[in-house]
């Protein structure tokens, strides 16, 4: 058995590339950098960001077309693919993506920080059919929207 699934949280480091393909199907690319942070030895904070190329495809396309700009923060779901050409040059060259098959936007629009995963727009595709599939459990697991007199406190989430 294998398994290529990748799962990112992320903020895009710009905004994103739409075209269409000579078949008529709409192809958004974009970067997103993720963050890791920790201590080293002597206590000093230290991080390392990674930046990873994503790829969406038709109606997923659109959408990160209409809603997502720099700066929004994103949960990416997908499988890695890489691809090959022989550049301008004669040299081969690779690029290692992230096919996305589901994103959900989180934070506010604008790319401001806030708001739960649940209140955000969700998106999800089924690359085998071109249609949109069910919405995944992620999504659906919370509200709509939360209520407004309600606050969200850290030791209220159960993981």
């Amino acid at each position: 058995m294998d398994l290529n699934k990748v799962m990112i949280i992320g903020r895009l480091t710009r905004d994103p590339e739409v075209r269409t393909t000579s078949g008529g199907q709409t192809v958004a690319s974009f970067s997103v950098a993720t963050s890791f942070r920790w201590n080293d030895p002597q206590g000093q904070k230290q991080e390392r960001t990674e930046f990873h190329n994503v790829v969406a495809w038709r109606r997923l396309a659109e959408i990160v077309q209409q809603y997502l700009k720099k700066g929004s923060q994103v949960y990416i779901e997908g499988r890695l693919q890489t691809r090959s050409w022989d550049g301008q040059d004669g040299v081969k060259r690779y690029r290692t993506e992230i096919v996305c098959d589901n994103m959900i936007m989180l934070g506010r629009p604008g790319g401001q920080t806030g708001q739960t995963a649940g209140a955000a727009p969700s998106a999800t595709t089924s690359e085998e059919h071109g249609q949109p599939a069910p919405a995944s459990p992620l999504a659906s697991s919370q509200p709509a929207t939360p209520p407004a007199d309600e606050e969200i406190n850290i030791e209220d989430i159960p993981f």
